[in-house]
C-alpha cells in the first residue's frame, strides 16, 4: 500500500521484483521529468495555498502535542528502514489513506479534512513532522499512477537564511519554504533532510494521475483500490 508518504513496504525479495516490475511498466508507457507542472497535473495547488493560513493553524496546534501523533514506522513497522534508522522522530498525521478518512485526525484538521474532501484526485494526505537533524534515506515509490505534492507549513531556516529541509529527487536538491509546494513524480529516488534544530512541518499528499494511456489507467484504480482495501485491513489512525 501506498501511504502519504511511500518507500518499499518490505525488504523481500518477491515485493522487490513486483516493484520493479510495476515500475517498469509504467515507465515503458509515460515520460516525464522527476518535478511536474502543478498547475497542468493538480489544478487544486492554488485552492490548497489559498487556505495556506487555516492549514498551517492547525498543523502548529497538532505539533504543540507532538507526543499524541504517531512515528511513521509505528503505523508501519516495514518502514523503519527509513523511518527509525537514526533514532530522530518522522511523526505522520494521516488525514486520509486511499479513500478512508481517519476520522479522528479529521477531527483535528477540519481545514485540512474539507480541502482533501473537496478534490477526489486527492488519495491521501497526511501532515509530517520531521525532528531536527532527521534524516530520511534515499528510496522510490513504487508506480506512476500516483504523484507526491508537498506543501511547507512551518520550514524552518539554516543557518544561512535558506529553508532547512531539503528534499533531493533525482540528485537535484530542492528547498520548499512555508508557504511553498512542489509536485513530482515519487518513483524517482529521494530523500529528505531536517539540517536545523527545528521541527520541520510538511502537508504531503497523493495525487491520481491524469492522462494516462488507458491500459496504465484501469490498472493504476485496480492497484488504488488494492491500496484502499489494505489500509482498511490495517485500520491505520
Amino acid at each position: 500500500m501506498r501511504t502519504p508518504v511511500t518507500a518499499q513496504e518490505s525488504a523481500s525479495p518477491v515485493y522487490d521484483r513486483v516493484i520493479e516490475g510495476l515500475r517498469g511498466l509504467y515507465d515503458r508507457r509515460i515520460s516525464g521529468p522527476p518535478v511536474l507542472d502543478s498547475a497542468a497535473l493538480f489544478p487544486g495547488n492554488e485552492r490548497f495555498l489559498a487556505n495556506f493560513p487555516a492549514l498551517q493553524a492547525e498543523a502548529l496546534a497538532v505539533a504543540a502535542t507532538l507526543g499524541s501523533v504517531p512515528r511513521f514506522h509505528e503505523l508501519m513497522p516495514q518502514q523503519a528502514s527509513i523511518s527509525n534508522q537514526d533514532q530522530r522522530d518522522w511523526r505522520m498525521l494521516i488525514i486520509k489513506a486511499y479513500g478512508t478518512t481517519v476520522k479522528a485526525n479529521a477531527r483535528r484538521c477540519p481545514a485540512i479534512a474539507r480541502q482533501v474532501a473537496a478534490d477526489p484526485d486527492v488519495l491521501s494526505a497526511a501532515v509530517s513532522f520531521l525532528a531536527p537533524g532527521k534524516r530520511v534515506p534515499e528510496h522510490r515509490g513504487p508506480f506512476r499512477g500516483v504523484l507526491r505534492y508537498y506543501l511547507g507549513i512551518s520550514v524552518p531556516l539554516d543557518r544561512n537564511g535558506l529553508p532547512g529541509a531539503v528534499l533531493t529527487i533525482d540528485g537535484v536538491e530542492h528547498r520548499v519554504a512555508t508557504g511553498e509546494a512542489l509536485l513530482w513524480d515519487d518513483t524517482f529516488a529521494h530523500a529528505v533532510r531536517n539540517d536545523t534544530d527545528e521541527l520541520r512541518i510538511a502537508l504531503l499528499l497523493d495525487i491520481r494521475r491524469r492522462g494516462m494511456p488507458l491500459g496504465l489507467e484501469i490498472l493504476s484504480r485496480l492497484l488504488i483500490a488494492a491500496a484502499g482495501i489494505g489500509v482498511r485491513l490495517r485500520r491505520i489512525s
